[in-house]
C-alpha cells in the first residue's frame, strides 16, 4: 500500500544540514500494522509524518495506492488527506469543543456531510471507542486514555484507508496503554485498515504488529516480522530494545551463570511448541538433566512463545540437541 524510493530528508539548521532521514526504501502492505521503533532522534516520526506529507521531503518518491504522493499539488494532498487519518501523541483535541465536535470538525469541514448523516457518523463512531455517555463532555473532563479514544474516532471520521499513529500510547499508562492498543488491533481487524504507529517500545510493537522496522541515526537498521525481530535480533540496536523491554542486563546475566554447569542454551519456542512437554521427553530419552535459569512465555500479537535459557549436564547433549531442532526449537549457544 506504501512504497518508499529513496526518500530522505533534510533539515537546516544555523547554516547547517541536518539529515533526519537518509535515502530509505521501504514496503508498507494493505492491512498490515506496520511499526516504527527507535529512540529519540532516530528519524521515525519523520518517516511517519513524510507519509501524508506534514513534512516535505528532500529526495525520493513516495506512492500510496499506486499514487505518487510527493507529486500531488494543493488540491490534490488535500483530498488524499481525507483518505489518511492520524492519532497524536497528546491528542491534539480543541477543548472548547465537546467530543461530539470534535469527532465532527473533520466531516464538517469535508462539507460533505449533511446534518442528519452527521450526527449518525458521530454516533457510530463513539459506540465504536466506548464513548457513548461522553458526547457532551468537554476534554478536560476525560483521562488520558478517554481522550486518546476521542483522538482515534476523529481519525475514522471520513473512513480512511491508512492510519498513522505518532507515539499514541506515550502519554498513558500501562493499562489504559493496553486498551488502546485493543482497540487499534479491533479497528484493523474489522475494518481491514493499514496502521502505520511509531513507538520507542518493544511491548507496544509485540502486542499489535505484524511487521517492523528498526530506525537508528535516521536509517532502517533492522525490519522483517515482529516475531522474527523480536526473538532473532542481529542489530546492536535492536538488541537493546528487546532487552530494555525484559528488563535484562545481558552481561550480569552471564555473570550470574559463571558458577552454573555444563552447556548453557537459549531455547525459542513458537506456536504450538511453546505450550507442548518437550524438555521433559528429551530429558528422558537422552539422559540430559537441565535447570532452568531464566524464561518467559507470552504472545506476539497472536502466536504464543516462550524462550528458556537452561543448563544442560550429562547424558547425550548432542542427541538432545537434535531432538530439540527436529521439534523447530531454535537454539542459541551461550555457553
Amino acid at each position: 500500500m506504501i512504497e518508499f524510493q529513496q526518500v530522505h530528508k533534510t533539515y537546516r539548521a544555523d547554516g547547517r544540514e541536518i539529515p533526519a532521514l537518509h535515502a530509505t526504501d521501504l514496503r508498507i502492505e494493505e492491512g498490515e500494522v506496520f511499526g516504527l521503533i527507535g529512540h529519540s532522534g532516530a528519524g521515525k516520526s519523520t518517516l511517519l509524518r513524510l507519509i501524508n506529507r506534514l513534512e516535505e521531503p528532500s529526495g525520493g518518491r513516495i506512492l500510496v495506492n499506486d499514487e505518487d504522493v510527493t507529486a500531488l499539488d494543493a488540491t490534490g494532498l488535500r483530498r488524499f488527506r481525507q483518505r489518511v487519518g492520524m492519532i497524536f501523541q497528546h491528542f491534539n483535541l480543541l477543548s472548547s469543543k465537546t467530543v461530539a465536535d470534535n469527532i465532527a470538525m473533520p466531516l464538517r469541514l469535508s462539507g460533505a456531510w449533511n446534518r442528519v448523516s452527521l450526527d449518525r457518523r458521530v454516533a457510530e463512531l463513539l459506540e465504536r471507542v466506548g464513548l457513548r455517555e461522553q458526547a457532551h463532555k468537554y476534554p478536560a473532563q476525560l483521562s488520558g486514555g478517554q481522550k486518546q479514544r476521542v483522538g482515534i474516532a476523529r481519525a475514522l471520521a471520513t473512513g480512511p484507508d491508512l492510519l498513522l499513529c505518532d507515539e499514541a500510547t506515550s502519554a498513558l499508562d500501562p493499562q489504559t496503554t493496553a486498551q488502546v492498543l485493543r482497540l487499534l488491533a479491533e479497528i484493523n481487524r474489522e475494518l481491514k485498515l493499514t496502521i502505520v504507529l511509531i513507538t520507542h517500545e518493544m511491548d507496544v510493537i509485540r502486542r499489535v504488529c505484524d511487521r517492523v522496522a528498526v530506525m537508528d541515526g535516521g536509517r532502517i537498521v533492522e525490519q522483517g516480522t515482529v516475531a522474527d525481530v523480536f526473538l532473532h535480533p542481529r542489530h546492536p540496536t535492536t538488541q537493546r530494545f528487546v532487552l530494555e523491554d525484559e528488563q535484562v542486563d545481558e552481561h550480569e546475566q552471564l555473570a550470574d551463570f559463571a558458577q552454573v554447569p555444563g552447556r548453557i542454551l537459549r531455547l525459542t519456542f513458537r506456536g504450538e511448541a511453546t505450550y507442548a512437554p518437550l524438555l521433559g521427553r528429551v530429558a528422558r530419552e537422552t539422559g540430559v538433566d537441565y535447570s532452568i535459569l531464566a524464561g518467559r512465555i507470552d504472545r506476539i500479537k497472536d502466536t504464543p512463545y516462550g524462550q528458556l535459557t537452561l543448563s544442560l549436564v550429562g547424558g547425550d547433549l548432542i542427541a538432545a540437541v537434535a531432538r530439540l531442532e527436529a521439534a523447530n526449537v531454535h537454539i542459541e549457544v551461550l555457553r
